[in-house]
């Protein structure tokens, strides 16, 4: 992985505090997530997946924006039910 970061303000109590936050790319996101970079592409083209944007010709996504996109993920699986009108 490439040691690409950005800064970004962040609200912290009425506070702006700079925080680091590492650009990932297309395959290093898909790595992480254990899908394919055709699958992260389809859910970039569909407006599904984690936030990404480009930098010139090059798509990137912040870390921080894929790890709030999986715990999204985790609260909206937790959040349904698994097998609606299935009894057990």
């Amino acid at each position: 992985m490439s040691d690409t970061t950005t800064k970004r303000p962040t609200q912290t109590t009425g506070q702006t505090q700079l925080v680091g936050d590492k650009l990932l790319t297309i395959p290093e996101v898909a790595e992480m997530l254990r899908s394919t970079d055709a699958t992260l592409r389809y859910w970039r083209h569909i407006g599904t997946g984690p936030r990404s944007f480009r930098v010139g010709r090059h798509v990137r996504y912040r870390l921080s924006d894929v790890l709030d996109w999986v715990e999204e993920q985790c609260r909206n699986a937790q959040a349904a039910p698994r097998n609606p009108g299935h009894a057990r």
